[in-house]
């Protein structure tokens, strides 16, 4: 009805300060361990609101989830994109891994993917989909990188892109494996320049 006033309060929230709260507080504890409530009191919002705003706990989770791909993806693809030589964008998509993986207060997270998603895979058809859909476009950035670096000469031509991308993408994994063991960020970066030494001195040209 024209000149009709909405009734009702405004949302006193902004949803996505409120799916980054969340993301941290999965991120904390495990999909397991973290409870509607203890959403709710991270982000402010009482159940009725969450529910309204995103749906259930596993709503939640699986948008959080997505957007965690958003981002880490994201940082993978920008570093690896460019003209700079091989084993600098290598070292820029570590450097971004572990700019996210020590992003929390305290100890280190890791990654939300192999900390959170990866032990409910088994039994969530969607998170297991989610996982293998967001690890394969890892190892396409990366690819598509050592590929680059072929054409460019970087790289021997009988080198294998697809093997050194599992290898760069294996080794990004450990990474966030390692971090949320305890790792300090100073040697998993020395870890991480080890590994692209290694990487590209095995498909090096050499003429």
């Amino acid at each position: 009805m024209s000149g009709q006033t909405r009734r009702g309060r405004p949302r006193s929230y902004d949803v996505q300060t409120a799916l980054k709260q969340a993301t941290d507080e999965f991120w904390r504890t495990g999909y397991s361990g973290t409870s509607l409530d203890s959403i709710a009191a991270a982000t402010g919002m009482n159940p009725p609101s969450l529910y309204a705003a995103f749906g259930n706990k596993r709503a939640i989770y699986l948008e959080a989830l997505s957007h965690y791909w958003e981002i880490s993806l994201a940082a993978a693809r920008d570093a690896l994109t460019g003209d700079r030589p091989l084993d600098e964008a290598l070292m820029l998509a570590y450097d971004a891994a572990l700019s996210i993986y020590f992003s929390g207060k305290g100890s280190a997270r890791g990654c939300f993917v192999i900390g959170t998603a990866v032990v409910e895979a088994t039994e969530d058809p969607a998170i297991r989909s989610n996982i293998a859909k967001g690890l394969h476009m890892i190892d396409a950035y990366f690819e598509a990188r050592f590929q680059s670096a072929q054409e460019k000469g970087e790289l021997k031509s009988d080198a294998d892109p697809a093997a050194l991308a599992i290898l760069a993408s294996a080794t990004m994994h450990s990474i966030a494996i390692r971090a949320r063991a305890g790792g300090r960020r100073g040697e998993l970066k020395e870890l991480a320049r080890k590994a692209v030494s290694a990487i590209c001195r095995s498909a090096q040209h050499l003429s």
